[in-house]
């Protein structure tokens, strides 16, 4: 008979609980493919599952997962660790970072490019397309449940984008040439972020005092470093060819910045002031008494998360980096899946 550990700092028994049998796999329909997808992180399964998901059928299956390794390890780098180990049937996403605008010239970049099994987002990451900004009108409407259209979010991106272009560049071609440190992530965070949004004339007033953060760092990093700021014009060139321009510079950016300190505080300014539209418009309906507050309250409870419903966007297909990742999908099933 099996006998019970006492702990004594606990003072009580310790009853080992029963391993649950864990569940299943779905067998795969006959004659289905199943296809092994690594992805850096669990936050990804999600964003991969909704780009992968238009081409399953009942004769491809995609099994997407994070790695799994006595270390645990995760992250881009570990998986361009074990890109010699894929094939058809194991292949892996990852964000892009800058390997695609820097081409071949860094060996991610040519590791992900000599393979037909390594596939990346073209956008810095997978938060630039949750950030398209033609799909954030959307977001608003899920956060607030008012479709009413108080800010014109593509021209906002556009003037955002060409603001802090002269600072991306900066910061691209500090990472391109390998000294981050003349103008380091945290650097160009800070140059970018926005700590408010005045919505009116589309965030202009917001928008002039960021043109003023980024001229005074770029005249900094141009009087502490002119060797370096005579390379940029031919970076710039690069750049071009690969797409930036200085009004999508918001799809190029780092990911994580764009989304938690520019997206996310446009977003709540607007969505605050939408919630606040829908409250007046409930006021002034001739509801009274308690048709006001339950109708009040049915409308607070409808509301979402405006970060949670930035994350499950998927409406960024129209985006021409996306499709750029659609043609080295489609690609891969009709030269690797799909040969007759």
């Amino acid at each position: 008979m099996a006998k019970h550990r006492r702990y004594p700092s606990a003072g009580r028994i310790f009853r080992p609980q029963p391993v649950q049998q864990l569940p299943q796999l779905l067998e795969l329909p006959e004659g289905c493919r199943r296809i092994v997808v690594e992805v850096e992180g669990y936050e990804d399964v999600a964003f991969w599952r909704g780009i992968l998901d238009p081409y399953e059928s009942n004769s491809l299956r995609f099994d997407i997962s994070v790695p799994l390794s006595p270390t645990l390890a995760k992250g881009k780098k570990t998986l361009l660790g074990r890109a010699s180990e894929c094939n058809a049937g194991h292949i892996m996403c990852m964000d892009s970072d800058f390997d695609y605008l820097f081409a071949d010239q860094t060996a991610d970049a040519r590791i992900i490019n000599a393979s037909p099994y390594l596939f990346h987002t073209y956008v810095y990451s997978t938060e630039n397309f949750l950030c398209y900004a033609p799909s954030l009108h959307n977001i608003c409407v899920k956060a607030t449940k008012n479709d009413a259209k108080i800010f014109d979010f593509e021209r906002f991106f556009a003037d955002y984008s060409r603001a802090i272009y002269p600072a991306f560049v900066w910061y691209a071609y500090s990472a391109q040439i390998s000294t981050p440190d003349i103008f380091s992530l945290a650097h160009f965070k800070n140059t970018v972020r926005l700590g408010y949004l005045d919505i009116d004339d589309c965030g202009a007033g917001t928008l002039e005092w960021l043109r003023r953060q980024v001229a005074k760092r770029t005249l900094a990093l141009e009087n502490e470093h002119p060797e370096v700021a005579a390379g940029l014009g031919n970076f710039e060139q690069l750049l071009a060819r690969r797409g930036v321009t200085p009004e999508q510079t918001y799809l190029f950016m780092h990911g994580h910045t764009l989304m938690d300190n520019v997206v996310t505080v446009v977003l709540e300014a607007v969505c605050s002031k939408l919630r606040l539209l829908s409250g007046a418009r409930i006021r002034t309906s001739g509801c009274e008494g308690q048709a006001l507050l339950n109708e009040q309250s049915n409308y607070t409870n409808s509301l979402f998360n405006v970060r949670d419903a930035l994350l499950f966007n998927e409406n960024y297909r129209d985006c021409f980096l996306y499709r750029n990742l659609q043609r080295d999908i489609e690609r891969f099933l009709r030269e690797e899946i799909f040969v007759k």
